[in-house]
């Protein structure tokens, strides 16, 4: 996909890899419609792309409730004509214990991580097939491919990402509108808890920077890519738990008990 004047419509711009994703693209040549909650952030970020001479518009909107979505995809059409690529990069995370979660938590979740991109890509999508051109681009997680313990209402909502890029991937085919599914892992963001780095660090496992992820991403995107995993040892238990998931169940035994631990000292 050609990025320079590419007009995209990017969600979670304000910080962690959204940020590094506006910054990346107006970089490019990309014209963007910078979407986030913090309106001070999303200034920021349109301010430095601007100044740098690229071209970026920053909208406020809470995708964390299940409205006015429509809305938000008449707003950036109006800004920048039809939509050539949407990101879907907006997420939040849930580390801890299931049972002690509480419910309008999880139904902020599932609204921010599925519902939103859902509904966004309903809205966009019409103008990307009358055009023949255009690429859905959903950011979601290697716990969208591996349930992990303590993650059950993020997983959950990765994994119907995963499975919603599959299938409209699918029905798409010829039409010359793609879909890319990006599965980082632990990065280092705003959206993950201290416990959470904790027991990164305690399993030995990799915590990526978000502009590394960001940058991989883009590649991905400019090379029509369907599918993007970062990075090993995580792209082999994504594997494994594919056919092996006995094997990985057993492998998160001592994960999921340090894991408890962690959450239930930082409680206190």
């Amino acid at each position: 996909m050609k990025l320079h004047g590419c007009r995209t419509l990017l969600t979670g711009a304000g910080s962690g890899i959204g940020r590094c994703l506006a910054r990346e693209l107006g970089a490019r040549g990309a014209r963007l419609v910078l979407v986030g909650r913090n309106s001070g952030n999303l200034a920021s970020v349109a301010d430095e792309i601007n100044s740098a001479g690229g071209s970026a518009v920053a909208v406020t909107h809470d995708l964390g409730i299940a409205e006015n979505h429509v809305r938000l995809a008449e707003r950036a059409r109006a800004l920048l004509g039809v939509i050539d690529l949407l990101i879907n990069n907006a997420g939040v995370s849930s580390f801890g214990e299931y049972a002690l979660e509480k419910p309008q938590e999880i139904s902020s979740l599932i609204n921010t991580n599925i519902t939103a991109p859902l509904l966004l890509t309903h809205a966009v999508l019409p103008g990307m097939l009358n055009a023949g051109y255009g690429r859905i681009v959903n950011v979601g997680s290697i716990l969208g491919s591996v349930g992990f313990p303590h993650f059950a209402a993020y997983s959950a909502s990765k994994f119907a990402l995963r499975g919603f890029s599959e299938a409209l991937r699918r029905e798409l085919d010829g039409s010359g509108v793609g879909v890319t599914y990006a599965a980082p892992r632990t990065t280092r963001t705003a959206i993950n808890s201290d416990a959470l780095y904790e027991l990164s660090v305690d399993n030995g496992a990799a915590i990526d920077e978000p502009a590394a992820v960001a940058s991989a991403i883009i590649e991905a995107i400019a090379n029509d890519r369907n599918e993007i995993y970062i990075d090993w040892p995580e792209k082999l238990a994504v594997r494994l738990n594919a056919v092996l998931p006995r094997l990985v169940t057993l492998a998160l035994g001592k994960q999921a008990a340090t894991a408890r631990k962690l959450l239930r000292a930082s409680s206190h």
